[in-house]
């Protein structure tokens, strides 16, 4: 700041300066050449280049040179000084460049700033008539001789030194000015910044989750606009990290408790059937299945979670993909009396992950199967346009309440609770196939209407789109 304020300062200086000197010199030029030309005049009508005792003259040209402090020689036709207010040059001949130039009709004028002086040059000249006889004839300008005038330029360069000297304080008080303004607005403008820096300790310390407000200009504002919803995000992550591990916890407990339940009422029991054993044993077996399934869906939930870099990706022909996904899925709609449909629209080849694409559609599937009505029917149809391909499944099922279309794909979150216990839903699967998805630069979409059906609808590009780490 104290750079951008002084440099035009000390630009405006100099130009001033210049200014200045350029315009004084030419004014003290304009001046004297006036005084020159008059002066010239008075040496022709008193013949003074021929007879140099005319007093007039000589305190004419004597004043003129102390005047402008400065030297005045007269020289007539034949380049002899006849008059120099030196009094060391006269009667002696001259032959420099400028008065010869001056002698042919050319005045000059030359300002030499290091020696200080303004020489100047003015030719004497005379009107004399060219015709015959005694009428009037011709008139032309006839040289009779230069004046070379050579004048100080003290007086400028000490008024210029007087300007430079209060430019120079004018300099300095406003660079004074601008430290103490430059102070004040650092002080200003760190002081939003403050604030936003001890939110943000506070936050990392985990003292406070409360937003902050630092409204004083509109970058603060902004950033702590930007803090607080970062905030939110991770208030919102950690209440979802605390409640999936509630969940967590909850969901691996419950075959456990199971299992210690039937586990202690064969101890407590004495000479017990082998049927009721049978029966027992057969109880803690499906409660282990369901733990194994519980761990095994959070293990893929825990790859997911990491970077799309660890994507597998091959050349993958989808339909015989997803007919091989309902060839295993179809014994358990069998069981459950509902009807499985697939439509092939067109042959499908896509750059995917052959695994993750399996967890996407078998989950989408099972489910479907699982949350259908009686005799219900389940339609799953694949089809591709030139960027992306379609997997559509469409249920007959039991729908999904408005409220919870936002919610559905949480981990652990069921519609209702206690048929996905009885059906050993686990809450993961939507969780796992959205990762999926996401994960191969996709969308997945729900349409649901509670008690007529579900229709989710996957839409993955044929070519992987990567991301540079």
């Amino acid at each position: 700041m104290l750079v951008v304020g002084l440099v035009p300062c000390v630009s405006m200086r100099h130009a001033v300066m210049q200014n200045y000197e350029r315009r004084a010199v030419g004014v003290r030029t304009s001046d004297i050449t006036m005084q020159l030309r008059i002066l010239a005049n008075h040496l022709i009508t008193y013949h003074y280049l021929q007879d140099t005792s005319s007093e007039v003259v000589n305190a004419e040209v004597n004043q003129l040179s102390t005047l402008y402090d400065g030297r005045v020689m007269v020289i007539n036709s034949d380049l002899r000084i006849v008059k120099d207010t030196y009094g060391i040059s006269e009667n002696k001949t001259i032959i420099s460049e400028e008065v010869v130039r001056c002698a042919r009709g050319e005045s000059t004028s030359k300002y030499d700033r290091d020696n200080g002086y303004i020489e100047m040059t003015i030719p004497i000249t005379e009107t004399a008539d060219f015709g015959e006889g005694s009428g009037a004839g011709d008139k032309k300008e006839v040289m009779r001789g230069v004046m070379l005038v050579s004048v100080s330029t003290d007086n400028i360069m000490a008024t210029l030194d007087a300007l430079n000297r209060q430019t120079l304080i004018i300099e300095a008080i406003v660079i004074v000015a601008i430290v103490v303004a430059s102070v004040l607005a650092a002080r200003v403008l760190i002081r939003p910044f403050e604030k936003i820096t001890l939110a943000l300790d506070q936050a990392q310390e985990g003292y406070t989750n409360d937003p902050i407000s630092v409204t004083d200009v509109i970058e603060t504002e902004r950033i702590g606009d930007a803090f607080n919803r970062v905030l939110g995000r991770m208030k919102v992550l950690d209440d979802s990290r605390q409640e999936f591990v509630s969940n967590v916890s909850h969901e691996l407990k419950t075959p456990i408790t199971s299992m210690k339940v039937l586990a202690d009422s064969l101890i407590n029991q004495n000479d017990v059937p082998i049927e009721v054993y049978q029966e027992f044993m057969e109880d803690i077996a499906k409660e282990i299945e369901r733990e194994d399934k519980i761990i095994t869906d959070l293990l893929s939930l825990v790859k997911m979670d990491r970077t799309a870099a660890d994507l597998t990706i091959t050349e993958v022909d989808v339909n015989v993909l997803v007919e091989l996904i309902m060839r295993r899925l179809r014994p358990i709609a069998q069981k459950r009396d509902v009807e499985l449909v697939y439509e092939s629209v067109r042959p499908v080849t896509a750059a995917v992950d052959e695994v993750k694409l399996t967890l996407i559609v078998s989950n989408l599937v099972e489910n479907a199967i699982k949350y259908n009505k009686e005799h219900g029917w389940v339609k799953v149809t694949l089809d591709a346009d030139h960027q992306f391909f379609t997997v559509v499944v469409a249920d007959s099922g039991i729908g999904i309440p408005e409220d919870s279309l936002d919610h559905i794909y949480e981990r652990f979150y069921r519609v209702d609770k206690s048929r996905s216990r009885e059906i050993g839903g686990t809450g993961l699967g939507l969780a796992i196939a959205k990762n999926a998805v996401l994960m191969h630069r996709g969308t997945i979409k729900v349409e649901s209407v509670e008690d007529e059906g579900t229709v989710f609808t996957v839409k993955i590009p044929l070519s992987y789109i990567g991301t540079d780490k």
